[in-house]
């Protein structure tokens, strides 16, 4: 049985005057049990945005930290907030997680009662699964395809191998979505981590006008559709496009994912 929720914490922040790519946590003694989580570029930084969404998902309350990838003030900053220098980082209670799944994994323990998996022990394995695969995998589409959220369609073509990743991705959807979406509009029904860690996907093949079949276009209009995303979508867009830097070799050098 689940344990009931803890209630969110929350992070009083103060929001720069102007852009300069950080948001400052205030945090102090009265702020003891505080999550500050690091990110990178809104527009760029996918493995940023994974544990991000998830925690604005589910209420998280958190103090944001946040980075302009491939900067001076990167590399001047970036070594006080996470340990391999490389965002996103999770800060608690004196406590640093970093790498985008061990974050999840840590929230979906400390903050939401188990609720970022499926309830479903076969459904649960088949999820953890998946998202594992897409955190050590698909080098192709990350080299070919980096997320920028900005990014409009053109005339932009990929080689097979970044073609075969495309396809395994849509077939890992179709499966999920066929044995266990039948509750609601995600990969296996309520949104949680595996959603999480292919809600870059969706705008990847956004941007780039990737073909897709009936499941893969309901789950990236799924994402589209989810608040927390919306949210993280807007602000990215609002992005100054001059800092943005849309190559995911250096993206990769900066964030917490696998290459």
């Amino acid at each position: 049985m689940r344990r009931s929720a803890p209630a969110a914490t929350a992070c009083t922040w103060r929001p720069p005057n102007s852009f300069d790519g950080t948001l400052r946590c205030l945090v102090g003694s009265e702020h003891k049990d505080v999550l500050t989580l690091v990110i990178g570029n809104k527009n760029l930084s996918s493995w940023s945005l994974r544990p991000w969404l998830l925690m604005r998902h589910f209420g998280v309350g958190f103090g944001e930290q946040r980075l302009l990838l491939d900067t001076p003030a990167f590399d001047a900053d970036i070594r006080t907030w996470s340990p391999n220098a490389r965002v996103p980082a999770l800060h608690h209670d004196g406590l640093v997680i970093w790498d985008s799944l061990a974050i999840c994994e840590y929230i979906d323990e400390h903050c939401i009662d188990g609720r970022g998996w499926p309830e479903h022990r076969v459904a649960r394995a088949r999820a953890r699964s998946a998202a594992a695969e897409m955190h050590s995998g698909f080098a192709a589409l990350r080299q070919q395809l980096p997320m920028n959220c900005q990014r409009l369609t053109d005339g932009y073509r990929w080689n097979h191998d970044a073609e075969r990743d495309i396809a395994r991705i849509q077939e890992l959807w179709r499966m999920l979505r066929s044995m266990h979406g039948s509750g609601g509009a995600f990969l296996c029904g309520e949104f949680g981590i595996v959603d999480a860690m292919f809600a870059p996907v969706a705008v990847r093949f956004t941007g780039y006008g990737v073909a897709m079949d009936d499941p893969a276009r309901a789950f990236v209009d799924a994402i589209y559709a989810l608040p927390a995303f919306r949210e993280w979508h807007t602000e990215a867009l609002a992005e100054p496009s001059s800092d943005m830097q849309p190559l995911e070799t250096r993206q990769m050098v900066s964030t917490g994912g696998a290459p």
